[in-house]
């Protein structure tokens, strides 16, 4: 029994299976070579816990084991007759195997035979002699069967039986904390990270630690080498050399070295690599006999070597056939390509030098919107992240150019796009469809960047040609080039101001994007909710918004990278039912000055916003301002055609409201298309405050409700007749017309509009109780009756206050200061000040005394 090393560390979790297994006929230990399988049974032996005999035999190459056992059998003190004699050969008589079966039977206790390297027996017939005996001693035998792979013993019959306990090589590999005891016996006391480094490199391989330890025994630095040394440094290569490679045949060996290029592998792809037909009979051997190739994952559908076993063959090859290496490294990328194995294909290609090659992998299968949506940071950008500039290939030229994209390096892009293009028609080949896609896209991207709209659009319906003719397993593989063309074709239809083909666009990317392009699908949704609130369809520019903003909180998007355009949208749905607290929140969320780059967009939507926030908090030269804050920069994006046409429309509607109708008029007389309808009804809206009531009438009369029109424009127009009759004393029309306001705007709660021009139609609300019911309504007001003498039908109309501003209210009702109301809710002392300003304006009080009582006369506290 071997004695057992100084270095020894403990191992419960696997003593206690041994312990239990002798009470079984057979226990196996089997794993590769240093697995401290030796030592894990003879520290077990040596502690005398299982308190039989104990026989132990350390089997060689050749030996003929009865010999051997009969004596260790005779030591271990089991008396058998000296007249029983070994026989010469492997093979035993079966008079033999029966004496010596009845001598163990009739031992009052059983005895435990180890034989510690079955694996250097050869044939099968030692093993089923043994088995005979083992069956016929009446469990008075107990084998324990130590070896790299399994005996030739019928083990499925013990192990069906439960008769049977198994230590394999994931048995015995190292814990963390054995691992750590280990280095500690070495005097090596490694951090925690650095021992599960060396835990991961070794993968809990005893030898590995072992050697690992005496190479850094003498270093001065441990810590810092830990990560340095591989499968190649000298005493680890040696013990490889002696112990793996020396053992086998020719072939294997080199099919070995071959393989040693790739990670994980099938045995089809292993054929590829070595030219092999037999690779898969090889590594199931290799397999079987814990030659430090194992199944990776479940089942043996694919394989690879122990890391530090694949070191040392990759060094092995590089010394031997540094002029093979590319070669082995093509036909894996030819394998990986054929596959559909993009990344793959392209790393081997890349490995191999190859540079055309690997970009050719990448756009023959139309993977180009990978490289476009990822960039650098993708799997296969940061393959292909050296890609020489002058690569001389039109397919090079369309990876370089995407590559350049990646950093909006638009010049670069389209220097190599120029070049591929060039390349292409030179080729006496030709080109392929793919390559064509993967210009055309690529080229669709290039122009969104530029903000050239009008190749956006050319360059995008000649890709979408393109795409519908993909065959369409490929078109499903590749729904991002799909998704990015219609992208980049809705964003320049909002930009050109065709607001309504851009939303059935922005609606196709979405959907397109839906379940793996999320990025793009949360800018289509953030894109498409601000044209919808901008139609007026306020419910679902919301319901948009709301799906781009949870989105970016499931992937667990930074404040960086958060949709801004989907807090604008929401700010402007809350502006446009004045909710202004609502619509300020939002607005802090969405500030344009961390967009990168620039978008004008994103600029002029949150200027025209908070120019309308400013203007319903009274403070119009500060909403006039705002609406200059959208002056283009070189480099922006430009902003939307129809949202900067917002902005000049309410720069008039501003002047009209602050009495300048004049000026107000000649801003709009230098609009694109001054008599389209949005322009026409604030023309009205300016003649009406310049005393021109009739012309005004006459101007909107033909859109107020018409068919066509959109629906903020129609609302306006109604809003307009009704101010335009009021001011010449026509109070039945006026009346008439803000009937069809209110029931306009009362679907989507449109109540800015209506609260704009409401100082100046409150009077026609008079003795109208239909249309005091409609503002109501509009307005989302509870009524109550003012108690006391009053009561007798005085109303008293109130805006509903939300859950938090109720909280603010009762503890004004206690009168807290403002510094303890916002201790008492966890909340700044700002935050305290803006709800009690709401409450005021909701309660049309000027103090806080007098909302506090207007609350208790209503029943609110």
């Amino acid at each position: 029994m071997p004695e057992p090393p100084s270095f020894l560390v403990a191992r419960p979790r696997l003593t206690e299976r041994l312990a239990r297994g002798v009470r079984e006929p057979v226990t196996l230990v089997v794993g590769p070579a240093g697995a401290g399988k030796t030592q894990l049974v003879s520290a077990w032996a040596a502690q005398g816990s299982p308190g039989y005999p104990i026989a132990w035999i350390t089997l060689e190459a050749e030996d003929s084991p009865w010999a051997y056992i009969l004596e260790a059998l005779r030591r271990a003190g089991v008396p058998i007759a000296s007249s029983l004699s070994a026989p010469p050969g492997v093979s035993a008589e079966r008079s033999f195997l029966v004496r010596l079966a009845t001598a163990l039977a009739d031992q009052p206790t059983p005895v435990v035979l180890v034989l510690d390297g079955v694996s250097n027996l050869a044939g099968h017939e030692w093993a089923t002699d043994l088995e005979f005996v083992l069956r016929h001693t009446g469990r008075m035998l107990r084998l324990v069967l130590i070896g790299r792979w399994d005996p030739p013993l019928p083990l499925h019959r013990y192990r069906l039986a439960g008769r049977l306990e198994e230590i394999r090589s994931e048995d015995l590999a190292f814990t963390a904390d054995e691992a750590a005891e280990f280095l500690a016996l070495h005097r090596l006391p490694l951090s925690r990270d650095a021992t599960a480094s060396l835990l991961q490199h070794t993968e809990g391989w005893a030898a590995g630690l072992r050697l690992f330890a005496m190479a850094l025994a003498d270093s001065g630095d441990a810590e810092s080498l830990v990560a340095t040394i591989t499968g190649n440094e000298a005493t680890i290569a040696e013990y490889f050399v002696d112990e793996v490679l020396r053992i086998q045949p020719a072939h294997v060996r080199t099919f070995l070295l071959e393989t040693s290029i790739l990670d994980v592998f099938t045995p089809e792809l292993a054929g590829a690599v070595t030219g092999r037909t037999d690779a898969r009979w090889l590594l199931t051997a290799l397999c079987r006999q814990n030659a430090f190739v194992q199944p990776a994952g479940d089942g043996l559908t694919a394989y690879r070597c122990h890391r530090l076993f694949a070191e040392l063959l990759q060094a092995q090859l590089s010394r031997e056939e540094p002029e093979r290496i590319p070669e082995l490294h093509r036909r894996a990328s030819t394998w990986f390509a054929s596959a559909g194995q993009v990344t793959e294909a392209v790393a081997h290609a890349v490995a191999a030098g190859d540079w055309s090659m690997a970009a050719a992998v990448v756009v023959e299968d139309f993977a180009i919107g990978r490289l476009l949506l990822e960039g650098r940071t993708g799997r296969i950008g940061e393959h292909l992240s050296a890609l020489p500039a002058g690569i001389d290939s039109p397919e090079g030229a369309v990876a370089a150019a995407a590559l350049a994209l990646s950093v909006r390096d638009t010049v670069t892009s389209a220097a190599h796009l120029d070049r591929a293009e060039e390349m292409m028609m030179s080729r006496t080949s030709g080109y392929t469809p793919a390559l064509a896609v993967a210009h055309l896209v690529t080229g669709v991207v290039l122009a969104r960047l530029r903000d050239d709209t009008t190749a956006v659009l050319h360059t995008a319906s000649a890709a979408e040609d393109l795409l519908a003719q993909m065959p369409a397993g490929r078109a499903d593989r590749h729904r991002e080039l799909r998704v990015l063309v219609l992208g980049a074709k809705g964003d320049a239809q909002s930009r050109i101001g065709a607001v309504d083909a851009a939303a059935v666009t922005l609606t196709e990317t979405a959907n397109a994007a839906d379940g793996t392009f999320e990025n793009v699908r949360i800018g289509a949704l953030a894109h498409l909710a601000l044209i919808e609130a901008h139609r007026g369809r306020l419910r679902h520019a919301e319901k948009l918004a709301d799906q781009a903003t949870e989105l970016a909180d499931r992937l667990g998007l930074g404040p960086a990278s958060r949709p801004v355009g989907a807090e604008l949208a929401l700010a402007w749905v809350a502006m446009e039912r004045y909710d202004i607290d609502t619509a300020g929140r939002h607005l802090r969320v969405a500030d344009p000055r961390r967009i990168r780059p620039a978008d004008g967009m994103i600029h002029a939507a949150f200027a025209l916003i908070r120019s309308r926030r400013l203007q319903a908090r009274g403070e119009l030269r500060s909403a006039l301002t705002a609406l200059g804050d959208t002056v283009s920069v070189p480099g922006w994006l430009a902003a939307p055609s129809w949202l900067t046409r917002q902005l000049t429309l309410t720069r008039a509607r501003l002047l009209v409201t602050m009495g300048q109708p004049e000026e107000a008029l000649e801003i709009l007389a230098d609009l694109a298309d001054p008599g389209a309808d949005d322009a026409a009804v604030v023309t009205a809206s300016a003649l009406a405050a310049n005393s021109d009531a009739a012309q005004a009438r006459e101007i909107v009369e033909p859109l107020a409700g018409a068919t066509g029109v959109a629906a903020p424009v129609s609302l306006e127009a109604w809003l307009v007749l009704a101010t335009a009759a009021a001011r010449q004393g026509e109070l039945d029309d006026a009346r008439a017309a803000l009937r069809q306001a209110l029931r306009a705007a009362t679907p989507e709660s449109q109540r800015r509009v209506v609260q704009q021009v409401w100082a100046d139609l409150r009077r026609v609300l008079r003795d109208d109780d239909e249309l005091a019911a409609q503002y109501r309504q509009l307005q989302g007001i509870a009524t109550a009756a003012r108690p006391g003498p009053a009561a007798s039908g005085a109303m008293v109309v109130y805006e509903q206050l939300s859950k938090r501003e109720m909280e603010v209210l009762e503890g004004m009702a206690a009168m807290l200061p403002t510094e303890e109301i916002a201790a008492t809710l966890y909340v700044s002392v700002n935050t305290v000040k803006t709800h009690v300003r709401s409450i005021l304006r909701k309660l049309s009080a000027a103090r806080r005394n007098e909302a506090v009582r207007r609350a208790r006369a209503l029943g609110l506290i």
